[in-house]
């Protein structure tokens, strides 16, 4: 499902990670551990589009996306959860994760999604018409998973 080949990405000519390799079977669970500045965070990012790598390859269901802009990369199954959340503080959480169904066009297309978040995380329904920054910060993490399954990936 997800091959990464000797991906490297840099920050100003600093290097943050070099030569990682790595494969994620469909249905496997991957945890990427280590210390802070270690590289967790830009891999991911590098994985997701939201950095570009300046070596190596990312390929999801055996086609390039390394080189694909980020807001394309959803459309392909992947969906990527930032550590700091970035959800829209002013808007409710139904608006929230409304926007991260925006490649379905149909409401019928919006509602499996939306009764699986539910499921998961029952508190979000409870607080679909309050604002983002009024939930605690356990809230806020469910609300941005929340958003990702919104777009129905195959690799959160």
């Amino acid at each position: 499902m997800l091959e990464v080949s000797n991906l490297t990405t840099a920050y100003n000519g600093l290097i943050a990670i070099s030569d990682i390799s790595m494969n994620v079977a469909e249905g496997e669970i991957v945890v990427v551990a280590g210390a802070n500045g270690a590289g967790k965070s830009t891999l991911l990012k590098s994985i997701a589009g939201m950095e570009r790598p300046q070596g190596g390859s990312v390929r999801f269901d055996g086609a390039p996306i390394d080189a694909v802009p980020a807001h394309q990369i959803p459309q392909r199954g992947l969906a990527y959860v930032p550590e700091n959340r970035r959800l829209f503080p002013r808007l409710s959480v139904a608006d929230n994760l409304r926007l991260g169904s925006y490649l379905y066009r149909k409401q019928a297309d919006r509602e499996g999604p939306l009764e699986q978040v539910f499921t998961l995380f029952p508190r979000l329904k409870e607080r679909l018409p309050q604002r983002a920054e009024t939930l605690s910060g356990g809230e806020q993490q469910m609300l941005a998973i929340g958003r990702a399954l919104m777009t129905r990936p195959r690799l959160l």
